[in-house]
């Protein structure tokens, strides 16, 4: 079942900006990443899941409803955190929070002080005096606080020092372990690659590409670093396979799985210094797509 569904969005900002004919169906207790540089599309997409924004073509559902016509009720159980934070300077941390836990009719705080601990937040400090990751950390319980089954994530680590990325990470495990169901986007390849089920490629708002992180993880092509105790071994190995890449005194060569029992015979007559497999990672799969094009 399909909790958040998008369904052939566009909305044209004109000079190619915005989003464009993008599909995607976000399962039940599943966490997507939304992967893509600054620009791309991300936080307009989320804007419109909440209903922030009217399509000029295709539709948004969450738990079939529509973002647009029916963003009220959708609001009653969805966690939002903004890409780009705006708290009241006139407030303290907890001032902020009981007022938003007052406006969702809260029955209990019990859970927003739990995160408070958790994040090391001392909520009577003025909000104008904060530092950024302090905010943001106010912002992430406000998200999280009521419990809500529909949780949207854009870029929730900025500002958080690395510890406090981690205990983010963590919490988004035991969100998604409770049944929620999670989109968050980023152009963070670690935290994608930690918690994410599934993820989206975006490029100039366009979905380029889908992938499970499983998928990548199994990769039928295995990519093996060697050093050879002499030359004469290298050579050999480099003639049999001329896609291998030389690095130094190191010999990179990418291997697919229905080769590696010839692979592994080849290498027997040779005597190994070093073997080791190098594993693709989410951010090398990632600049395929974005070759060429200048970085962030």
């Amino acid at each position: 079942m399909s909790v958040i569904k998008i369904d052939n969005l566009t909305k044209d900002y004109g000079n190619h900006r915005g989003i464009f004919d993008l599909t995607i169906n976000i399962k039940k207790g599943e966490v997507y990443g939304f992967l893509g540089p600054n620009g791309a599309g991300k936080s307009t997409t989320m804007r419109h899941v909440m209903g922030f924004s009217k399509p000029d073509n295709g539709s948004i559902t969450v738990n079939g409803l529509d973002s647009w016509t029916e963003q009220v009720k959708i609001k009653e159980n969805i966690g939002y955190l903004a890409g780009e934070i705006s708290l009241p300077n006139d407030m303290t941390g907890l001032q902020y929070l009981r007022l938003i836990s007052k406006m969702r009719k809260m029955k209990s705080f019990d859970y927003a002080e739990e995160l408070l601990e958790y994040f090391e937040i001392d909520p009577n400090s003025n909000i104008k005096k904060m530092s950024k990751g302090m905010k943001q950390k106010i912002a992430i319980v406000a998200t999280f606080m009521h419990d809500p089954e529909v949780i949207l994530l854009d870029e929730p680590t900025s500002g958080l020092d690395p510890l406090m990325q981690e205990r983010f990470i963590e919490l988004v495990r035991k969100e998604q372990q409770k049944g929620k169901t999670i989109f968050m986007s980023s152009h963070i390849f670690e935290e994608i690659s930690k918690v994410c089920d599934r993820v989206g490629i975006v490029k100039n708002g366009n979905l380029i590409k889908e992938l499970e992180m499983s998928s990548l993880r199994n990769n039928e092509e295995k990519t093996y670093i060697l050093r050879f105790k002499n030359d004469d071994d290298a050579k050999r190995i480099i003639e049999l396979y001329p896609e291998a890449n030389l690095n130094n005194d190191e010999t990179i060569i990418t291997i697919n799985d229905n080769d590696i029992n010839r692979f592994i015979k080849d290498l027997s007559t040779c005597n190994l210094a070093y073997l080791k497999e190098k594993e693709e990672s989410l951010e090398e799969y990632f600049m395929k797509f974005y070759e060429g094009d200048v970085d962030d």
